[in-house]
């Protein structure tokens, strides 16, 4: 088991890739914590990992607050007393075009999808200094943040500026055994894409843009994660990992 006895918490957990990502762990040996805004679905979440054997703890959090992140960690450290790996999965995207786009708009993606990012990556390096054992802390960017799309500015900016938050953070964190990465998925079949999977025609001539003509699945975005927390990336730091058959060759 590649994560035997690891701590590990991703927020966002309830669905999608970051509940692909919780039970990939799981199975790997770690204790997980899962964190999300939405109480009923992450009462689900916990629930199905529970019944496979996990040890779970969950935990109803907005990342945008720092009250909440703190109460948060604190949670995890009390019931484990450390924390090892973290994946900051948490994030919105609402398509806009902008020129149309509001200023809650942006705001609202910039404070989940960076400033959460932010709050909880700070929190959970100290806790990791303090116990002085390294570790490893995921950003959930995206194609997006290497290569814009339109109808997404918010987006695009948010994601762009976590992948230089993560290489700011590798920098001053490498010192202590703390490893920080992104990991960068293209299209990927969640809550947020349904619409357009729903939608034959759209789906049909987008997934064209992707050079090996699939939609991408959550598992494939845990396996990539399981890869970043595990110690088989040990010497690696400051990466961006794209997962995306292919699509950010078109992109860029």
């Amino acid at each position: 088991m590649r994560l035997k006895e690891k701590v590990t918490l991703i927020t966002g957990g309830a669905h999608g890739i970051g509940r692909a990502i919780s039970r990939r762990f799981a199975r790997e040996g770690a204790k997980v914590a899962i964190a999300d805004n939405e109480a009923e679905a992450l009462e689900e979440a916990g629930g199905l990992l529970r019944a496979e054997g996990a040890e779970v703890l969950a935990v109803v959090t907005d990342v945008q607050c720092k009250s909440q992140v703190d109460a948060m960690i604190d949670q995890v450290t009390a019931r484990w007393g450390r924390l090892d790996v973290v994946v900051n999965n948490a994030g919105i995207c609402r398509p806009s075009r902008f020129l149309e786009m509001t200023e809650e708009d942006w705001d609202r993606h910039m404070n989940v999808n960076l400033k959460g990012a932010f709050l909880v990556s700070q929190r959970a390096a100290k806790e990791m200094v303090r116990k002085g054992a390294g570790g490893s802390i995921i950003q959930m960017s995206s194609v997006n943040g290497l290569a814009a799309e339109s109808e997404q500015a918010h987006y695009n900016a948010s994601k762009g500026g976590l992948n230089l938050l993560m290489m700011s953070m590798a920098l001053e964190l490498a010192e202590h055994g703390i490893r920080v990465n992104s990991l960068c998925p293209g299209f990927i079949e969640t809550r947020l894409t349904q619409p357009l999977i729903d939608n034959p025609q759209a789906i049909g001539n987008y997934v064209m843009s992707i050079p090996m003509r699939k939609v991408g699945q959550p598992e494939d975005i845990a396996d990539a994660a399981l890869f970043m927390a595990s110690d088989e990336s040990r010497y690696m730091t400051g990466h961006c990992m794209v997962i995306d058959g292919g699509q950010i060759i078109k992109l860029s």
